[in-house]
């Protein structure tokens, strides 16, 4: 069975690692979609985030990335890939998530959504803060590969 954990992965963190290791350890393939949302902005381009999230599941053989800038249920349609992986950090996350996916199941009702909760030492974990702790010189150590460390240091310094 195939499964898609889509996300911006703006930077990638070791929370969306997390997922991304388990996941691939339930299903025979896994499918990291990077969304590329033409209304967002990106401290990071789609083509910079798919290198570092190459680099960074290299090893696992049933792990690919791929782009995508349409609706992420239109691509898994195309890929014949009926399970999204959500990683859920708290009760705010599991809001949003079930909503976006009530969404996604009106869209495409072939396919289903599992939330899937991050390890404790990931709950305060965003993206958002690791771009704030970076654009002060912070210590990245304990929150993203040093791929996306050395990346980020490039960006703010």
């Amino acid at each position: 069975m195939r499964a898609a954990f889509p996300g911006s992965f703006d930077p990638p963190t070791f929370g969306h690692i997390d997922i991304i290791e388990r996941s691939r350890s339930i299903f025979d393939e896994l499918v990291v979609v990077i969304a590329e949302n033409k209304q967002k902005q990106y401290l990071f381009s789609a083509e910079e985030r798919c290198a570092m999230m190459s680099e960074m599941v290299k090893e696992w053989k049933n792990v690919t990335v791929m782009l995508c800038d349409t609706l992420i249920v239109d691509l898994l349609k195309q890929q014949n890939i009926r399970v999204m992986v959500r990683g859920v950090r708290n009760v705010t996350d599991f809001s949003y998530e079930s909503e976006l996916s009530m969404m996604n199941k009106t869209l495409s009702p072939g396919i289903e959504t599992i939330f899937m909760m991050t390890r404790p030492e990931f709950l305060v974990l965003r993206a958002s803060s690791v771009r704030e702790l970076a654009a002060f010189n912070g210590d990245l150590s304990a929150l993203v590969p040093p791929i996306v460390a050395d990346a980020l240091r490039k960006k703010y310094h």
